[in-house]
């Protein structure tokens, strides 16, 4: 039946206009409704900052053990671990923490005891005049925590500094080291990125010369201590950039990753770390048939009756490798300006070419490591004195040209641990270090080279048994074949 039966044209359209009045003003008075919680929402917050600003104007930097859920320890933790384990950061405390060897995941040093500040205790610093605060904080798990790997399974560690705020340049420009003047690495290859930083920085115009747009990409490469995390970190302080740290794990799509990187501000440094760690980006892209493939395989799963809440394949990153490159040099890159990308990886030879090649990775660098140079700044700067003619310093350097160790380490052992001790100390220590690193690597090259020639000698015995299988057979051929001819 028809609702208008009856009805003029004319009655008809006042009938639908009224319709449409009565659902506008119904619609306006939300939006005006929302709009107002907004406006109130945005304004309270503005001003609760202010006043917290005025009652509490001390600013805090937090650095954990572990960062984003991260397998390797973070090596800005490392770093303010290994300053607070002085006698100077443990001098005032009254509850301390000790553990066996140095750092949990470092295998050097295990008869040494290490002190540092147990949960909740507190330690003041001087700088220049002003006055910082060290805590230590550590909190457990939760019962229904996943776990994955090791941090998930022990406690959460972090220190947290807080200074006025008055203090904010002094400490996090000259306190918190941080800086490319802090950087163990060659002097010419520092200067050559401080350079092409400047370039980019200033390179506005280029960039919209060429058409493209105005980001690069850096590829930090070398073994795990090598300050490939430190370098992202004096980027930024030379820069002024944001920073933001991409934990490829816990993005479960490429649509959750596009929505992540749309919230990101231009003068910016978007950080993807461990990235042959983080997904399956280094091998051969999964054509369309393997992936509709593992679809139906996880419908079928769910269809079963499964447990969403179990962590199956359906709670697995799906992020590709070609939504990362989508996001490299797609139509996301050319939505802002000013934006650095930096890959760092422990093994780049794994790396799919693609994801490497010029035009999206720009600048290679590898961190290696401790070399000469090195050897010389970190000595310079862990020790405060000149100690290239030290003896030990020159036996140190002969050392270093036969075993590999990476910077954190060698500026490990190079931290004075006590009152007592002195440059001398502190080399001997390195030295020690270094020979027993060249001990158990001339053990396992032996081990290897035992391995090796066992596997070539049973590769000769195997040789040589088929070779006389190979004979026997023929000979029994060439017997059958001359007693059928007689």
């Amino acid at each position: 039946m028809d609702v208008f039966a009856g009805y003029s044209t004319w009655s008809q359209l006042s009938v639908v206009i009224s319709v449409v009045a009565v659902c506008w003003s119904i619609v306006w008075q939300n939006l005006e409704h929302i709009r107002l919680q907004q406006f109130f929402a945005r304004n309270f917050n503005r001003r609760a900052r202010r006043l917290a600003a005025i009652v509490d104007p001390f600013l805090s930097v937090t650095f954990e053990e572990y960062e984003g859920g991260r397998i390797k320890s973070s090596d800005a933790y490392k770093e303010v671990r290994s300053y607070l384990t002085t006698a100077t950061g443990v001098s005032g405390v009254r509850h301390l923490r000790a553990e066996a060897g140095g750092e949990r995941d470092n295998a050097a040093d295990k008869d040494r005891l290490v002190l540092s500040m147990a949960q909740g205790e507190e330690v003041a610093d001087a700088f220049h005049g002003a006055t910082v605060w060290w805590s230590a904080y550590s909190v457990q798990p939760s019962r229904d925590a996943i776990p994955w790997f090791r941090a998930s399974r022990s406690e959460r560690r972090f220190y947290r500094l807080e200074f006025h705020e008055s203090d904010r340049e002094l400490v996090l420009g000259s306190y918190l080291p941080h800086t490319f003047d802090k950087l163990a690495m060659d002097p010419a290859k520092k200067k050559e990125i401080i350079d092409d930083l400047n370039m980019f920085r200033k390179g506005k115009e280029y960039y919209n010369r060429i058409g493209k747009p105005w980001k690069r990409g850096y590829l930090l490469y070398g073994p795990p201590g090598t300050g490939k995390s430190t370098m992202v970190a004096a980027m930024a302080n030379y820069l002024d950039y944001d920073v933001y740290d991409f934990e490829l794990t816990s993005v479960k799509t490429n649509t959750e990753l596009r929505k992540l990187l749309i919230e990101t501000k231009s003068k910016s440094i978007m950080v993807f770390e461990d990235i042959d760690c983080s997904l399956d980006l280094t091998g051969k892209r999964k054509t369309k048939e393997e992936e509709d493939k593992e679809d139906e395989a996880e419908e079928e799963a769910k269809s079963a009756g499964g447990d969403p809440r179990q962590p199956k394949k359906d709670a697995k990153s799906k992020v590709t490798l070609s939504g990362l490159l989508n996001f490299i040099d797609g139509l996301w890159s050319a939505c802002g300006e000013e934006r650095l990308v930096v890959f760092t990886t422990n093994h780049v030879e794994k790396l799919d070419p693609a994801l490497i090649r010029t035009g999206r990775m720009d600048k290679k660098i590898e961190m290696s490591y401790c070399d000469i140079e090195s050897l010389r700044f970190l000595a310079k700067m862990h020790l405060d004195e000149d100690v290239e003619g030290h003896e030990m310093f020159g036996v140190a350097k002969g050392l270093l040209e036969e075993v590999d160790m990476v910077p954190v380490d060698v500026g490990e052992h190079l931290t004075r641990r006590s009152e007592d001790d002195d440059a001398g100390s502190c080399l001997a220590r390195l030295v020690a270090a270094l020979e027993k690193e060249k001990e158990e690597a001339a053990k396992a090259k032996a081990a290897k080279a035992e391995a090796e020639a066992a596997k070539a000698e049973a590769a000769k015995a195997e040789a040589a048994a088929e070779t006389e299988a190979a004979k026997a057979e023929e000979d029994g051929r060439i017997a059958v074949k001359a007693k059928d001819d007689n």
